[in-house]
């Protein structure tokens, strides 16, 4: 009997877990001058999003978001979708952040998530990850880590997504 009530209560859990993970969190994360925004100012607004995490720190990361931001003008006029790149640096690591956007010239949104919130309500260990928001706020796909050619995985599911 005790198995099936740990059984059931399992499954609640995870059930309960599943049908809340299907949304992009609304959590209060940071500009790069230090204003409070809220992700559901920019996810769930109608067009796909690309949301990818980041640190100053994480060559891969860094490698990932270079790699984007060559395919990124293009994706904006093929898939009409927007990009958030956030990273997850401290205070120290924050200082460096705006020069570094600058001297890779990303063009795309940059945001902070010094404290982590949304990164743990999103449950994923590190990173680099990526995740695409369809224009109702659900995340319809999601990615750990970064090897060359990864960006064209995510353009083929971008252009799978846009019907185009």
């Amino acid at each position: 009997m005790k198995k099936i009530l740990l059984s059931l209560f399992t499954i609640a859990i995870l059930s309960s877990f599943a049908s809340e993970s299907g949304k992009f969190p609304s959590i209060n994360i940071k500009t790069l001058d230090s204003r409070s925004v809220n992700t559901s100012d920019y996810v769930g607004n109608g067009k796909l999003t690309v949301v990818s995490f980041w640190a100053t720190w994480c060559s891969p990361c860094k490698r990932e978001l270079d790699a984007m931001a060559e395919l990124y003008p293009d994706w904006v006029d093929q898939y009409d979708i927007q990009f958030l790149a956030i990273t997850i640096d401290d205070a120290r690591g924050l200082a460096k952040v705006p020069a570094t956007v600058k001297s890779k010239g990303w063009e795309f949104t940059v945001l902070s998530d010094p404290k982590e919130e949304l990164k743990t309500a999103l449950g994923f260990p590190t990173v680099p990850q990526t995740f695409i928001v369809d224009g109702q706020g659900n995340i319809v796909y999601s990615h750990s880590g970064y090897a060359p050619g990864d960006e064209f995985e995510l353009e083929k599911k971008l252009k799978s997504l846009s019907g185009k």
